[in-house]
């Protein structure tokens, strides 16, 4: 009796135990893998959902399934035509195989420290292979399409910037499998040059945008002058031909006057001489006009007779 109820206990004990550590759940975005005594045993577990393990000597290590970020630091690298810039790089990967991973990097710290020196190394090697003008301008550059001429001191475009991230993701890749290190891709984060070439950049970009700016002021410049010719030359036109016609109006005035003169003489030459001289005191008496006649002069003559 002591016995079944010793050998049920028993049972009931370690049935307990492996409900208690012989379960595990493994949650959505996460595999893992079984160690025992600390080191890895059996294939990686990657389904999501309840897994059993040997409770007390297995244990289980969680990793991450999803994308995760790789950021490099900033190293000051020279380029073929012996400019140094600032390369700060990033990459995105994931666990492809986490056992290998276990065995080669042990966790994520050890990863990043791998990346470190797999992705600087084929950054530095790429960029010491190509020059500067492959580093800052991209892929699809066109100095035509920019508005610019193209800069014969930094050389020719020959890969860019984006065909040399695809270039070093594709050699990188070569590498970090062994690690269970799978790459998604490489990007240049940022690309900025050293303060004594910076400067010189700046006065380039400066003395480049000054030239394409007196472009543009001397193009207006002559396009303000054929604008204000072409208004000169409209409005002498115009007044020219205000001139003439108003002299064509005033003779025609004239003729008319001359005429109307020549019916009234012809008419009553007497009247004519009268109006004549009505008109000739008008314009010669004021109001405070005093005159001096002598009694015989022709002009007096209305005056007298009246």
């Amino acid at each position: 009796m002591n016995i079944g109820k010793t050998a049920l206990l028993v049972v009931v004990l370690l049935a307990a135990l492996v409900v208690w550590d012989g379960f595990y759940v493994l949650p959505e975005g996460k595999q893992a893998v079984v160690t025992q005594l600390g080191a890895p045993v059996g294939d990686s577990v990657t389904d999501a959902g309840p897994h059993f393990k040997m409770p007390i000597i297995q244990k289980v290590r969680y990793l991450e399934k999803r994308i995760l970020i790789w950021d490099g630091k900033p190293n000051q690298v020279p380029t073929k035509d012996k400019t140094f810039i600032y390369i700060d790089t990033t990459a995105r990967w994931r666990i492809s195989d986490a056992l290998t991973f276990m065995k080669a990097v042990r966790d994520e710290t050890g990863a990043q420290a791998v990346l470190d020196d797999v992705l600087d190394s084929a950054v530095r090697a790429m960029v010491n292979r190509h020059n500067l003008v492959d580093i800052i301008r991209s892929s699809d550059w066109d100095a035509a399409q920019a508005g610019l001429e193209q800069d014969e001191d930094a050389g020719s475009l020959t890969l860019g910037r984006d065909k040399m991230a695809e270039m070093i993701f594709a050699s990188a890749s070569q590498v970090t499998p062994k690690y269970g290190i799978e790459l998604a891709d490489v990007m240049f984060k940022r690309v900025n040059y050293i303060e004594t070439v910076r400067r010189k950049v700046y006065e380039r970009m400066i003395s480049e945008r000054n030239r394409i700016a007196s472009e543009k002021r001397s193009y207006g410049e002559g396009e303000k002058a054929e604008i204000l010719g072409k208004l000169d030359r409209e409005l002498k036109q115009v007044t020219s031909t205000a001139k003439r016609e108003a002299e064509e109006i005033k003779g025609q005035a004239d003729a008319d006057a001359a005429r109307i003169y020549s019916e009234a003489y012809n008419k009553d030459p007497e009247f004519y001489a009268f109006t004549q001289s009505l008109r000739a005191y008008k314009k010669a008496v004021g109001k405070n006009t005093k005159m001096v006649l002598s009694s015989d002069a022709e002009f007096y003559e209305y005056l007298d007779s009246k």
